[in-house]
């Protein structure tokens, strides 16, 4: 299996060298050359079997299947529910896809298990050192560090928006006692934060030096494994086709369904659901996208602008023409804004995509109707979700809203909407009470690049 660059002007790469490289040298996103046909997934199958064999499609020769099996087996025995990802029944034909019962409560566990012990397995085989660095919305940090604190061969930095992520979101990063981890609060948004790690990269001799690697959902590696979700959620219900819900932001963990639906998994609709930060919403429904200030809402994970991912989408819009789509994305950077054509928008975001925007009050009367509809408690990005997919109901169509993070990682929120503040799992039931251990810094380049080099043991 053979990996590009959406802009058209990396050397291609086999998956190990993707999954290190995350980003390409010319600042384009990696995806295979060619869309691999997955097998059916048989329904009730464990989740780490049907994992390997999907991944495998993706990975080709780079890692052996056996060993491949061990790593999905490994990782997924660090969830506390035995079905990893359980669907359960909210109402009639509307199903809730539990993704949150990983070690940090939230569903960048799904696929980042997997990716650190990726890292770790062509690492150890190569002899080799890298050092992660990756910008967080809230959950990909703690997930990240989570996957990767204490493994010998990598070194972790992670930036966050500081005070746009909640208390325990923060605090699952910043209270982690590993000597490869590092955390740091960047006076900015989740897109100031986003630029930084972009910019690191671009800098080719701070790169190479430091041999950074990327942990966000830039890295192939980390919408591969979210692709599987979907296939099993499907498979579960039978021979029908489906809809899913899916509260996003940056756009990977949709375009994983995307992905998922190419590879033959019986998707109808994928409906994004965005918060006041609607940029994704506003783009499917005028076919153009345009920035606007961040906005805070009681779903940080999503206030977020520039979505990367959706450049992996763009590329296939364009017919693969790296070259059209490294203009296309130049400009939006300058300007704010991208459009697309109609013919573009009629062969790939119509007959899939549908989009709805929640703000914080429609948010709250989401979770506050499904408890009392069902006695289940939503976090508010899954509500987002769930919102969304509710507007664009179909008779007939099963669907299935992601549920994304543990609502006790919003407590807040929660209590606000329901009346009953969630408590954490056990095994964070003393998350309040660890020192915690982060740095200050300005959105400042230069400033983030001194920080990661001190820390670096390449």
């Amino acid at each position: 299996m053979r990996y590009v660059s959406t802009r058209g002007s990396a050397p291609e790469l086999g998956f190990a060298d993707a999954l290190l490289a995350g980003l390409a040298v010319d600042g384009g996103l990696y995806v295979p050359a060619e869309w691999p046909a997955v097998a059916p997934v048989e329904a009730g199958r464990p989740y780490a079997e049907t994992a390997a064999a999907i991944m495998a499609r993706y990975i080709g020769e780079d890692i052996p299947r056996p060993t491949l099996e061990a790593i999905c087996r490994d990782a997924y025995a660090t969830f506390r529910h035995p079905a990893v990802c359980p669907l359960v029944q909210l109402g009639d034909d509307e199903w809730l896809l539990e993704l949150f019962h990983g070690p940090t409560l939230a569903f960048k566990d799904v696929a980042l298990q997997v990716v650190g012990r990726l890292f770790d397995h062509v690492l150890a085989e190569r002899g080799s050192r890298l050092t992660v660095v990756g910008a967080t919305s809230g959950d990909t940090g703690s997930s990240a560090i989570a996957a990767l604190a204490g493994r010998a061969n990598v070194e972790v930095v992670i930036l966050y928006p500081k005070g746009r992520v909640s208390e325990i979101q923060r605090r699952q990063m910043t209270t982690v006692d590993a000597p490869n981890v590092r955390t740091a609060a960047i006076d900015g948004t989740f897109d100031d934060c986003q630029d930084l790690v972009k910019a690191m990269f671009a800098d080719a001799p701070f790169r190479q030096d430091l041999r950074l690697a990327a942990v966000n959902s830039i890295n192939w590696a980390r919408v591969m494994a979210q692709t599987v979700y979907y296939a099993t959620a499907a498979a579960s219900l039978g021979s029908r086709t489906v809809t899913f819900a899916v509260p996003t932001g940056n756009f990977g963990n949709v375009l994983a369904g995307w992905i998922a639906g190419r590879g033959g998994a019986p998707i109808r609709r994928l409906v994004v659901g965005s918060n006041r930060n609607d940029i994704l919403t506003r783009f499917l429904d005028t076919s153009v996208m345009s920035t606007a200030a961040v906005v805070p809402t009681l779903s940080p994970s999503m206030d977020i602008q520039v979505s990367s991912n959706f450049e992996r989408l763009l590329f296939e819009m364009n017919g693969r023409d790296g070259g059209l789509t490294a203009e296309q994305l130049h400009t939006f950077r300058s300007s704010g804004r991208l459009s697309v054509e109609p013919d573009q928008v009629a062969a790939w975001l119509a007959p899939t995509f549908r989009a709805a925007s929640l703000d914080d009050e429609a948010t709250l009367a989401v979770m506050r109707d499904v408890w009392r509809e069902s006695g289940h408690l939503l976090d508010p990005h899954t509500a987002v979700g769930l919102g969304a997919g509710r507007r664009w109901r179909e008779d007939g169509v099963a669907t299935i809203a992601l549920g994304t993070a543990h609502p006790a990682k919003f407590p807040e929120a929660v209590e606000a909407a329901t009346g009953v503040r969630p408590g954490l799992p056990p095994h964070l039931s003393d998350l309040f009470d660890r020192p915690e251990r982060v740095v200050e810094l300005p959105d400042d380049l230069a400033a983030v690049e001194r920080f990661v080099a001190s820390t670096a043991r390449v």
